[in-house]
């Protein structure tokens, strides 16, 4: 079973999942036991939102984690922003790749994948992959970006989840929710605000790669848009069973929810 698959530099760590023990997936699709249903209603809890804002660390971080979900808030009509603090510019077993070389490969394998998607926009801050550090320096320049794009709701990682050994996914899941905290402060940065700029409140936080997920997310329609999106990122794509992969990963947050295909998030819903 894929969730057995050992870990391998095709298929990240992180990826890697085990179903709850007290789930048999085969027997229960086998003998009909699982009804699956499709939700009518929003992506997102009340009270929802239009301008989403995407956090994360590398290239294809979304596709693998929430592209089913950021797919379908494309189709509810959201308007999406990516924001990625590296361009991946590390991730290559290639002989003579240089990192300046990866990153612009990385950052267009994005674009593309994005576009599969319906993100509207997709912007790099640079920093070096597997050097990103929780630093004030890093929350300065994620508080202006969302004073500038004034989100209502904000993706990014859960930085409490356990075990997470990628240290990118901890230090920019962190200093996203402190970004956040700073954001709405008039005090915090103050030479950032202008008259076409003030200070902006988020309230709806869905954090990813968690281990303590509260909210699941119907991608039932959307699972094949977020494989599509996913191979877009050619120079990641190792192992050619990925998409099968993620397919799986997808039925097992899904099945004890009713859902074919589900992501599962954590929401916090801020003051």
């Amino acid at each position: 079973m894929l969730w057995d698959l050992a870990p391998t530099r095709e298929v990240p760590l992180h990826f890697i999942i085990t179903p709850p023990p007290q789930l048999n997936v085969d027997r229960a699709l086998a003998e009909g036991e699982v009804i699956f249903m499709t939700t009518q209603s929003s992506a997102l809890l009340p009270p929802g939102g239009q301008r989403i804002l995407v956090i994360m660390a590398h290239p294809d971080d979304a596709e693998f984690i929430c592209g089913g979900t950021m797919a379908r808030l494309a189709a509810e009509g959201c308007d999406i922003h990516y924001l990625l603090v590296t361009s991946g510019n590390k991730g290559s077993h290639e002989v003579g790749m240089t990192s300046e070389r990866l990153a612009q490969i990385r950052e267009e394998e994005q674009r593309h994948a994005a576009a599969v998607l319906g993100v509207r926009e997709v912007t790099f801050l640079g920093y070096h992959d597997g050097e990103v550090e929780g630093s004030l320096a890093l929350r300065r320049e994620l508080v202006l970006v969302v004073r500038q794009w004034q989100p209502d709701v904000v993706f990014g990682f859960d930085p409490w989840m356990r075990y997470q050994i990628h240290p990118d996914h901890r230090a920019v899941g962190q200093c996203a929710l402190d970004a956040l905290a700073s954001s709405r402060m008039p005090m915090y940065y103050p030479e950032q605000l202008s008259e076409t700029m003030a200070e902006h409140r988020v309230k709806q936080v869905y954090l990813f790669s968690t281990d303590q997920p509260n909210h699941w997310v119907d991608i039932s329609d959307f699972v094949n848009k977020k494989v599509e999106a996913l191979y877009c990122h050619v120079s990641q794509m190792g192992n050619p069973e990925i998409g099968e992969f993620v397919r799986q990963r997808a039925r097992v947050a899904g099945i004890e929810h009713g859902y074919a295909f589900a992501e599962a998030f954590h929401h916090l819903a801020l003051r």
